[in-house]
Formats: structure tokens, C-alpha cells, sequence
């Protein structure tokens, strides 16, 4: 079941099904079929395996190669460098999920909160109750403690 709450279709496509042989992920994403066993060598694409050890490409795989392309190709950056890139990006991603599951945490606390406070208010007697106003002194008050007398 997914989070909502429905059952998924174990056949249904998603971004991160494995569906692509290498030969056609490099056709997707424009590289030679040997760029992406380097890539993968190096860790900055992992694609899932069969299990005779094939590699299966996903779509998310595919913008990630077309991504790891531009990187290198548009702005110069050297592998290790995306690597890097890659790394905190996932780690940012990672980090948003928490930020975002300790956010409804707090939500659901709060609102908790909220209830337990109106129920409180709730169970407030409404009677009236004498005010008196205290008058302020600049009276001066000294405590001593007492002495025992059987010392």
C-alpha cells in the first residue's frame, strides 16, 4: 500500500522501474553505452540488475545521465565533482523528507494541543468571583525565624 492508502499494481510504471537495457538508456540519453558502465563504475548512476547482472535503467536513471552530461559537457565540472553534486542533492532531498515528516509531527502535536487547551476552557466554571484591589505599600516586612527556647 502507498501512503494514501490505496493498494499499488505491481505492474504499474513508475519513474524508478527498471525497464531499460543499457543500449537503449544510452540511446535516451545520448551517450555511449560504455560512458554509462563508467558512470556506473564511478557510483553516479546505479542502475538495478537483473539477475543474471544486466543492467535495467529507469526514466529517474535516465534524466540523472542527461543531467551527469550536462554537467560535464555545459559547465566543465569533472566527474568527482558531480559525484559530489549528486551526493548532496540526494542528502538535501533526504533532509526535506525529515524536515517535512517532523513538520506533521508538529502539526499533529499542536493540534493536539489545541484540543487538550479547549477542553481545558471548556471545563472553566463560568461563576463570578469578588476582585479586590490590592493596594501597593511601601511597607517593609522582616522574617526572622524562630529560636527554639530549648537550646
Amino acid at each position: 500500500m502507498d501512503g494514501i492508502g490505496r493498494r499499488r499494481n505491481p505492474y504499474e510504471l513508475t519513474d524508478e522501474s527498471p525497464v531499460y537495457v543499457i543500449s537503449v538508456a544510452a540511446q535516451l540519453s545520448g551517450l555511449h553505452p560504455q560512458t554509462l558502465r563508467q558512470y556506473d563504475r564511478l557510483g553516479l548512476v546505479s542502475p538495478d540488475r537483473t539477475a543474471g547482472r544486466g543492467r535495467r535503467y529507469s526514466a529517474r536513471d535516465i534524466e540523472l545521465l542527461r543531467q551527469v552530461q550536462a554537467l560535464s559537457q555545459d559547465e566543465g565540472i569533472n566527474l568527482a565533482g558531480i559525484k559530489r553534486i549528486i551526493e548532496l542533492e540526494n542528502q538535501v532531498a533526504a533532509l526535506s523528507a525529515r524536515v517535512a515528516e517532523l513538520q506533521s509531527v508538529v502539526d499533529g502535536a499542536a493540534a493536539a494541543m489545541q484540543q487538550r487547551e479547549a477542553q481545558v476552557h471548556a471545563s472553566y466554571r463560568r461563576d463570578l468571583v469578588p476582585y479586590q484591589d490590592v493596594q501597593q505599600t511601601s511597607a517593609l516586612v522582616v522574617w526572622r525565624p524562630r529560636r527554639d527556647k530549648e537550646r
